[in-house]
């Protein structure tokens, strides 16, 4: 598994503290881009619930801990 297959299952695994953890590891522009990507999977066809989910909740962690 590579680092960027590694990072988004972090990013998708519903684990808080490793959400923040990963996020937190991202330059400003990293997050951006990662938040973005987010919101198109729980928002665009395409994605299945889970994911859709997985990345709510990674967004729901963001905002909560007031990392942006």
């Amino acid at each position: 598994m590579d680092k960027l297959e590694e990072f988004w299952d972090i990013m998708l695994s519903r684990e808080t503290e490793q959400i923040i953890i990963a996020f937190q590891g991202l330059s400003k522009e990293e997050q951006k881009n990662i938040q973005k990507h987010l919101n198109c999977m729980v928002l665009e066809d395409g994605w299945l619930p889970e994911q859709r989910t997985s990345a709510q909740t990674a967004l729901d962690v963001i905002e909560k801990a007031e990392l942006l």
